[in-house]
């Protein structure tokens, strides 16, 4: 499923779409369950003439705002086959491919192999927020997701592996499979140490460590995925894989229903360090 960074880098797709008309939205399928809870003939009927005027990214959804004032919302959850794309004018939609937005240019298409990805459409008054957006929990690269609010979630979770916790979205919005083994990795926390277990001094590490992992994640977005090798997303599904800062045999097995991968020696099963 598509996380944080990945999330942000089908955004910045679509915003070569900035600033352009919308001149024909196509939609195919509409009863199919992505556009559960969708009015789509609204939907069409309001993005059709509007400018792309703004977008946006909270943990694993996007929203995108058309109109002057920017008043209509458009809410994409990618699921875990969702995709973004750009298309030129010739651009005929293949089978998955069911929203596709016409601009000068190009098309801004939505695909979802899988059906598990949403889209959402909200009209409100000047910058008033969809329902689905405005009950957020704070973004992870906010001022408000801070050391205390991680150590009281620790407290409410106590008896939760810590790898099944970081995948709870209601505190770890954009958190998912990958970046929580990259967080606890760094972290040095075994995934399977329960919240209850971990000192304050070792929840501000973890802390530390979920907002570095995100931050750099974003930042390394460039549609490669080539992440250095000093990060364990470049090992973890390697046969044999080897820890980048110990040189030590990974090990890898299922934590809260997804394949976990951790470091033995840098992450002790015990209390830490």
């Amino acid at each position: 499923m598509p996380e944080l960074a990945e999330v942000e880098q089908s955004r910045r797709l679509w915003d070569a779409g900035l600033g352009l008309t919308i001149e024909e939205v196509l939609i195919r399928r509409p009863e199919l369950r992505i556009f559960r809870g969708t009015d789509v003939n609204r939907l069409r009927q309001g993005l059709q003439g509007e400018v792309l005027a703004a977008s946006a990214v909270h943990g694993k959804k996007m929203a995108f705002r058309f109109g002057s004032p920017a008043k209509r919302w458009l809410g994409i959850h990618l699921g875990m086959a969702g995709r973004l794309r750009v298309e030129p004018l010739g651009f005929q939609p293949a089978k998955h491919d069911y929203l596709a937005l016409r601009q000068a240019v190009h098309w801004l298409v939505f695909s979802d192999q899988r059906l598990f990805g949403r889209i959402l459409f909200y009209e409100g008054e000047g910058d008033e927020e969809p329902p689905w957006w405005r009950n957020l929990p704070p973004p992870i690269l906010s001022r408000q997701f801070t050391v205390a609010s991680v150590e009281n979630f620790l407290r409410r979770r106590r008896l939760a592996p810590l790898k099944t916790l970081l995948l709870m979205q209601e505190r770890f919005p954009g958190i998912g499979n990958w970046m929580a083994d990259e967080i606890l990795w760094r972290a040095r926390l075994h995934p399977l140490r329960q919240a209850r277990d971990l000192s304050p001094a070792e929840a501000r590490r973890l802390w530390r460590a979920i907002r570095e992992v995100s931050r750099r994640a974003v930042a390394l977005v460039d549609g490669s995925w080539e992440y250095p090798p000093t990060w364990l997303f470049a090992h973890r599904w390697e046969n044999g894989g080897r820890c980048p800062r110990c040189h030590g045999a990974l090990d890898r097995a299922p934590v809260g229903g997804r394949t976990t991968c951790w470091c033995p020696r840098c992450q002790p099963e015990g209390d830490g360090q």
